[in-house]
């Protein structure tokens, strides 16, 4: 008995004084490897030309033909469509005689300053050697004075026919509408036979772009706009493209933002060309905003990260814990992340190629959807 003792104190003593090794927690495990990764923010956008013009219409009036056709292209300067231009015609004729007649009436006005001019002349001759009396004398000066006004009076108003004339005229030439830059007809708003109304607003009667260019207006939430900036490389796809993908720059971010079911949303402005015509308005695209990337780095999958540490970050990526499996060991190290997308994150820092690392079934980004691809793609999301 006491030998048993003896033993069972001895085995008590030796587990006592071993150092506490930490036992594998049991799990699934992913080791760290090459490939490709892309961190980048998602918006959905819609497609529109870059450069558009409204045509309407500046005059009210009956719309008596268009010329063109949706589809057609057109140079500026070309005819589109003519407005039946008869009432204008009319009043520019009626400014134009009521001109004549003014005229006409200042001739005889004329005539009359010259007469009493004459008069006015011949009196203030007489008047020194009293052959007129001074009451004749003032009566040709008032005359002369009263003729000069009424001169004056009808050459004001043939100038104000004038201007209306050159306004009517104005107008006439407004009934037929011409394009004013190069473009396309992508869209027609009237009718032939339709009356247009423009005392109140500007009647649209068909739209002209230019398709070379497009431009997508992407809406981008308010917890990822921040990250963007101008000039910052993106890409795009589009229902029915199959793998082809668009690329472009971001021309501005709008400052004002659009709030759908209080959701706050920003407007990001993407130029991309389109000699081929394959892009048209209206389309929706799959925004892809590139932050980084990088080819053929250290990568593990972001279900591997445990707690993110505050403050060991600086200029070496963000840091985490993570546990690092060697055989039976689970040693708890510190490596710093750099670009991160849903399934990977680029490692920096703290671990090397093949290493083994425990993953969280709960960490930092609660992901349920672990993958076990042994080597991840380009960590893009796909429409």
């Amino acid at each position: 008995m006491l030998v048993l003792a003896a033993a069972v104190a001895a085995g008590a003593a030796y587990r006592y004084l071993q150092p506490e090794r930490k036992a594998a927690v049991p799990g699934e495990t992913v080791s760290v490897s090459l490939g490709d990764i892309e961190e980048n923010v998602t918006a959905q956008g819609k497609l529109e030309p870059k450069e558009y013009v409204d045509v309407g219409a500046q005059v009210t009036g009956q719309l008596q033909k268009i010329y063109v056709k949706i589809g057609d292209d057109v140079r500026a300067g070309q005819l589109l469509a003519q407005i039946d231009p008869r009432i204008y015609a009319a009043r520019v004729a009626a400014d134009e005689a009521n001109i004549k007649n003014l005229q006409a009436q200042l001739a005889g006005q004329q005539a009359q300053v010259v007469f009493a001019q004459q008069q006015y002349d011949r009196n203030r001759e007489l008047l020194q050697s009293q052959g007129v009396s001074v009451q004749d004398f003032q009566n040709s000066e008032f005359t002369l004075k009263s003729a000069k006004a009424t001169a004056a009076a009808i050459q004001a108003q043939i100038e104000q026919v004038e201007s209306t004339l050159n306004g009517d005229k104005t107008n006439l030439g407004f009934t037929k509408i011409f394009a004013s830059m190069d473009g396309t007809m992508v869209d027609q708003k009237a009718r032939e036979g339709q009356t247009l109304n423009a005392n109140q607003t500007t009647p649209t009667i068909l739209q002209l772009a230019k398709l070379d260019t497009m431009t997508v207006r992407a809406q981008v939430a308010e917890a990822d706009v921040m990250r963007l900036s101008r000039d910052m490389a993106v890409y795009f796809t589009t229902l029915g493209s199959g793998e082809r993908r668009w690329q472009g720059k971001v021309r501005q971010i709008l400052p004002t933002p659009e709030v759908i079911n209080n959701v706050v949303l920003y407007n990001v402005l993407v130029d991309v060309d389109n000699r081929d015509r394959q892009l048209m308005t209206g389309m929706s695209t799959q925004m892809f905003f590139v932050l980084g990337k990088a080819e053929q780095v250290p990568l593990l999958p972001v279900n591997a990260l445990g707690q993110r540490l505050r403050g060991e970050d600086q200029g070496r990526g963000q840091a985490y814990k993570v546990k690092l499996v060697s055989g039976a060991d689970v040693q708890e190290k510190t490596v710093h992340i750099g670009l991160r997308t849903r399934r990977f994150a680029q490692v920096l820092d703290g671990l090397a190629l093949g290493d083994r690392v425990q993953a969280n079934s709960d960490n930092g980004d609660k992901s349920k959807n672990r993958r076990k691809d042994p080597l991840p793609g380009g960590g893009v999301p796909r429409l």
